[in-house]
């Protein structure tokens, strides 16, 4: 029974299969016993709701018929693009997922799934917008069919939403199969069009409100956002957790994360810190401890950090507490011995607890063809980076720094430690950075020194001026800089593209998924203006917004797919029907349930591999 309890505990999908049972056993008990009115009908966990109440509306609607053929027309053109690119975007996923040994967070069978608390990237503390932002998405993309029905003169046997258990997971209208038969080629396809049409005008509306007057009422609120604190840290011993904004070091007020990080960069090894929870603020005392949180491959000082970090105790014997009394004990020094604390390494691997070590930036690998390559040093090998031109260089930031003082096409010498602990001079002809201005070598740098990501404190912070950039509102000055989407905001088309990607933002090099302005998240934003009235209500209103918009175009895109009966499947069959006709084909019919059949399958099998493909071949024994 306990291990019962237990898998239930951990499996939340678990639970909504058992809920979705019970609901189920449940409508289809009401249904026998004839308790439900007959515009309801169950099949399952699904339930549709019919009714006709709408038709008449959707005649008045219906009334600027040249309107809505021109609008229909244009999104129809729209809708043929579209199912080229999903055809292509699909295979090209699938041929992908198959490539790759480990699947990615993304091809999780239950992430392809628009239900939150199951789906990994949708929380349940933004459920209610999703669940609306769905219910809008079906209604506006039905509705549209139906609007188009009415245009084209097809009358509609009925309409109605469909439900799985009790969330709107559709809508759904019934054209006269026989009026729709009697009706044009181009009548049948600006109808089948219609819904992707709508929600894509819809998507369009709703994401100029969202970036506009909503989000441009946001603002991020002063001091540093916490987005995690490192286990076993010191952040962590005080009580410190994700949510809480840093506004104070020492008594002095801090606005930024800059200035948090200077602010404790010239602490000591006690301080005190004030912190705001959303609630109210409490000031703690945090003793630092000299951590290495993260380690890279073939590291110098061998240690491998698997969960919890590891203690630096000393550096030439000296104690260290704090990143900055390491750099000081190192000095000028090439190299120095560093004392890790072994014993309190039970969740990492450490080779010696004592070891003399290269101090500097640590290049994971040198770039074929690139500066350093051209002056002699060997691919696939990492290299310890300790002086450019006799400038000393610690750490990546020195590194970054020195590069970033001397120009393109100089030649410096750069001091390296190979992995045989070797030291190599090299002669350097710098290339331009292709992110920043200065010079480059060549390398990918792991931050930190020597392989090791240090740390005094144990926070990271929460972009959050940086997403709120992304979703078109004022970040503060370099908000984005560094971002790998840093260059979406420019335009219209790519702050949309930055919002369809923001709930996965950790598969694209984001520190954190965005899921909205929710929960703990609305602590680190403020809003201003007029929208300052409405309070936590601009959050909720920005929170609709963004998820309407997002499934919106979800749905748009998935209607596409060129697979029956998708609306995409049934436009292929229009472009099908109207390319056989004119060629010399004895049974047409045929040729077109062959283009139809054939692409649908191709479809299915491309979105199975997505899904499936790696557990397929590992099942085979091809991985």
């Amino acid at each position: 029974m306990n291990a019962l309890t237990e898998l239930f505990a951990e499996n939340t999908l678990l639970w909504v299969l058992t809920g979705v049972l019970a609901y189920s056993a449940a409508a289809i008990w009401l249904r026998n016993r004839g308790v439900l009115p007959e515009s309801v009908r169950v099949s399952g966990p699904v339930l549709t709701l019919r009714t006709l109440r709408g038709r008449v509306f959707l005649n008045r609607l219906a009334a600027p018929k040249r309107l809505w053929r021109a609008v229909a027309n244009l999104g129809l053109g729209g809708a043929l693009v579209a199912m080229i690119g999903s055809f292509v975007l699909i295979l090209s996923s699938a041929l992908s997922a198959l490539r790759t040994a480990q699947p990615s967070a993304i091809q999780q069978p239950q992430n392809f799934l628009i239900i939150p608390g199951v789906n990994d990237f949708l929380p349940l503390s933004v459920a209610p917008e999703i669940v609306a932002g769905l219910a809008i998405a079906m209604v506006v993309h039905e509705g549209a069919h139906g609007l188009l029905c009415r245009v084209e003169g097809i009358d509609i046997e009925s309409m109605g939403l469909v439900f799985f258990t009790l969330l709107p997971v559709g809508a759904f209208v019934e054209p006269n199969e026989e009026a729709t038969q009697e009706a044009s080629r181009g009548a049948r396809a600006r109808m089948f069009a219609a819904g992707v049409t709508a929600n894509t005008v819809l998507t369009v509306l709703v994401f100029a409100l969202l970036f506009g007057p909503v989000v441009g009422a946001i603002a991020p609120a002063p001091g540093y956002a916490v987005g995690e604190v490192t286990p076993e840290s010191p952040a962590a011993a005080a009580d410190i957790a994700h949510g809480d904004r840093l506004v104070a070091v020492g008594g002095a007020p801090v606005e930024t994360a800059d200035e948090f990080e200077a602010a404790l960069a010239d602490a000591g090894e006690t301080v005190s810190v004030t912190a705001d929870d959303g609630d109210g603020e409490r000031t703690v005392e945090v003793d630092r401890e000299l951590h290495v949180i993260g380690t890279a491959g073939g590291n110098p000082l061998g240690v491998t950090i698997e969960s919890e970090p590891v203690a630096i105790t000393e550096v030439n014997g000296e104690s260290v507490a704090t990143e900055r009394e390491f750099l000081a004990a190192v000095g000028d020094a090439e190299r120095a011995t560093v004392t890790v604390d072994a014993d309190g390494a039970a969740n990492a691997t450490v080779d010696t607890e004592t070891a003399e070590i290269p101090i500097g930036a640590y290049a994971l690998g040198v770039q074929e063809d690139g500066p350093l390559h051209a002056a002699g040093a060997p691919l696939g090998e990492p290299m310890t980076v300790v002086s450019i031109d006799g400038e000393r260089v610690r750490n990546n930031d020195e590194l970054s720094g020195a590069l970033g003082d001397r120009d393109p096409g100089a030649t410096v010498e750069v001091v390296a430690y190979g992995p045989d602990d070797e030291r190599v001079p090299y002669d350097v002809e710098l290339d331009p950075h292709p992110n920043r201005d200065g010079g480059f070598i060549g390398v990918s740098v792991f931050p930190g020194s020597s392989g090791l990501a240090l740390d005094d404190f144990g926070v990271s912070e929460y972009p959050a001026g940086a997403y709120l950039e992304l979703l078109g509102g004022d970040g503060g000055e370099g908000a984005t800089d560094g971002l790998a989407l840093g260059g979406l905001t420019g335009s219209p088309l790519g702050l949309v593209f930055a919002s369809l990607i923001l709930p996965l933002g950790s598969l694209f090099g984001l520190p954190f998924n965005f899921a909205g302005f929710t929960g703990e998240m609305t602590n680190f934003f403020v809003v201003e203006g007029a929208f300052a009235a409405l309070g936590g209500g601009t959050f909720l209103l920005a929170n609709l917004l963004f998820w309407t918009g997002w499934i919106n175009i979800q749905l748009a895109l998935f209607n596409c797919l060129p697979a029956f009966p998708l609306d995409g499947g049934r436009i292929l069959r229009m472009v099908a029907e109207a390319v056989v006709s004119r060629v010399p084909i004895s049974d047409r019919h045929a040729a077109v349930r062959t283009i139809t059949v054939s692409s649908g399958l191709v479809m299915l099998a491309g979105l199975i591999m997505m899904i499936f493909g790696n557990q397929i071949l590992m099942a085979l024994g091809l991985l």
